[in-house]
């Protein structure tokens, strides 16, 4: 059995089927421009921004509002601020408990409290660092005169 000589290719011809003189190099900029379109695309198809911040609720006499990073532990801050149209009798500082609230699919869990604070010029911040489960939703608990207040939830 014989086996036939290679056949010479042309001067500027490429092999048939592709073959290792096929490949080409992508330039930098090409794959630069590719990311850049990728990153985007992805930013105009992110929801807007809410109309309010996240974790907030709007109180007869104020704003209560929950900070962190929901969904994974960290440091989270409850915050309260009287508001404007708080009646002049009521304007005198006084004391509020501050916390926050977790449950994820099968359970809601007793607060847990950052601590008392006494309101200084119509606010009071109090916070601590949260351990969170990425399942879990949180929110932001002030208690006022054996009254609880709360803000909605925020989940991860």
């Amino acid at each position: 059995m014989t086996v036939p000589a290679p056949r010479r290719a042309l001067p500027g011809s490429r092999p048939p089927g592709g073959g290792p003189a096929a490949h080409r190099y992508v330039p930098r900029a090409g794959v630069t421009l590719v990311g850049l379109c990728l990153v985007a695309a992805t930013a105009a198809a992110a929801p807007p921004a809410p109309a309010s911040p996240t974790g907030c609720g709007d109180l007869a006499n104020g704003r209560l509002c929950l900070r962190g990073p929901v969904g994974a532990s960290g440091r989270y801050t409850t915050a309260y601020r009287r508001g404007p149209a708080a009646a002049p009798a009521a304007s005198a500082d006084f004391s509020v408990r501050l916390g926050y609230q977790r449950k994820n699919a099968r359970i809601t869990a007793f607060p847990g409290w950052f601590g008392t604070h006494r309101l200084r010029q119509g606010a009071a911040v109090l916070g601590g660092r949260v351990e969170m489960l990425p399942d879990e939703c949180i929110r932001g608990v002030m208690e006022h005169d054996e009254t609880v207040f709360v803000t909605k939830w925020s989940c991860g």
